[in-house]
């Protein structure tokens, strides 16, 4: 498979995932001239699903720049084993609008947060897994990356599982702990800085 394709792929497979989140956040049904509290109430009673969607998605767009990075300026090869590892991480991106709306639906609930704190979690390794054969399997040829950008890409992807971990834990005692420990996973790889202060933090120890 040429790189052309498989960005292709992953462009549509992200596009499409992250289309249907929003799927999720439906009007309410109040009829023709509902009074505005009862329409204020109504909406109010959405913000969880709104919230999940945009955790959700701005997770989705850090797994798509990764994904873009690893595969398609690391990588300038593709075998069948980088095409497999692949398909396991497009499989398991797929499945984040079915996480993200039982967070959404139940939100208060400890199941649902450990199902979308496992989905992180499984989605992160598998992007970790990529990553790592593309920069160290003996079949797939990398430019020379410096070990500043690879400590880097390495915390950048695994933070979001870490913290995915926390939450599960905090969940046992308070579940909107874990939802800010979500959030917190979301604003590190946003952040153009969070890398940094963290490799700050291993030098010292």
């Amino acid at each position: 498979m040429s790189h052309s394709r498989l960005d292709q792929l992953s462009d549509g497979i992200f596009a499409i995932v992250m289309t249907i989140l929003v799927f999720e956040i439906r009007l309410p049904e109040l009829g023709d001239t509902p009074r505005n509290l009862e329409l204020w109430q109504a909406l109010k009673s959405l913000l969880p699903a709104l919230l999940s969607y945009i955790l959700s998605f701005a997770l989705l767009f850090t797994y798509w720049r990764a994904h873009h990075f690893f595969v398609s300026i690391y990588a300038k090869n593709v075998d069948l084993m980088l095409t497999n590892i692949n398909a396991l991480f497009f499989m398991l991106v797929s499945l984040a609008p079915f996480s993200a709306s039982l967070l959404g639906r139940y939100h208060t609930s400890q199941v649902a947060v450990v199902v979308f704190g496992t989905h992180i979690i499984l989605i992160g390794l598998t992007l970790y897994w990529m990553r790592r054969y593309v920069l160290y399997s003996d079949h797939i040829k990398n430019p020379e990356i410096s070990h500043h950008e690879v400590t880097g890409s390495t915390i950048r992807t695994l933070v979001p599982v870490v913290f995915a971990m926390v939450a599960i834990a905090l969940s046992f005692k308070d579940v909107n702990l874990s939802l800010v420990v979500f959030t917190l996973a979301v604003l590190f790889n946003l952040s153009s800085t969070s890398s940094r202060m963290f490799e700050k933090i291993f030098r010292l120890a």
